[in-house]
């Protein structure tokens, strides 16, 4: 963390209310700082809030109180289309499911992440073989997903969320589909780019996933607090 550059992620006062009759609160006022270069874990069981906190976080979604900060920028104040290109420039998502292009090599699904970023068209070939080399794949560059095992898919999946250097990795149930020696190997990445000053929030149901993070908070009943210790199974039920 540099002295005098902005959080990653300020959440000031941030819920959100779905509409009906009556209302839905998803998340209640919520104060959160994610400073750069930490990797926080957020737990909770299956309707606590998880996952509109993810849709916050991402900018897949708009807050209907208080305000959010994505590296010191209002996201409040921006229309629809500066907050994709604000998505896209500074957040890298990582999902339970890899959601790669079959037929395209690892290397062009990387390069793919690219496109709508106005990377140059020669840079991306450099930068998707370097975002593949830093997860451990440099050598598996052409091969197709259905020759790839699960934790390898999953790699590639955050290399494609790592190509644009953003300052948020964004991840959700990232080891929900995977075998448990894939799970390490993946979780082992994570350190690896926690090391190297990535900035992680993992949203996960699994404690051991939680506990390889620096710092957890857990979310109950759309309520986000600190937690000292790890979260229990009986806690955290999967999803």
């Amino acid at each position: 963390m540099t002295t005098g550059t902005p959080p990653v992620i300020r959440l000031d006062g941030v819920g959100r209310t779905h509409p009906g009759q009556p209302p839905v609160v998803a998340l209640r006022p919520t104060d959160l700082t994610v400073h750069r270069g930490e990797y926080l874990a957020v737990t909770g069981p299956s309707g606590s809030g998880k996952s509109t906190l993810l849709h916050l976080l991402g900018l897949l979604d708009t807050p209907t109180t208080g305000r959010y900060e994505l590296d010191g920028i209002d996201t409040a104040s921006l229309r629809d289309r500066d907050r994709a290109t604000l998505r896209g420039r500074r957040i890298g998502f990582v999902f339970q499911s890899f959601h790669l292009l079959p037929h395209r090599t690892a290397e062009e699904n990387v390069v793919l992440a690219q496109v709508y970023n106005r990377t140059p068209a020669r840079a991306r070939r450099a930068a998707a073989l370097a975002a593949l080399r830093l997860v451990g794949l440099g050598h598996r560059t052409d091969a197709l997903p259905s020759t790839l095992s699960g934790g390898e898919r999953q790699r590639v999946a955050i290399a494609r969320a790592l190509v644009n250097r953003p300052s948020l990795l964004l991840c959700d149930e990232p080891t929900g589909n995977l075998d448990s020696a894939n799970a390490d190997a993946v979780l082992a990445r994570f350190d690896d780019l926690h090391a190297q000053g990535f900035t992680l929030v993992v949203i996960t149901h699994d404690p051991a996933v939680a506990a390889r993070a620096g710092r957890r908070v857990a979310i109950r009943d759309g309520v986000l607090s600190e937690r000292e210790g790890l979260p229990s199974e009986a806690e955290v039920p999967a999803r």
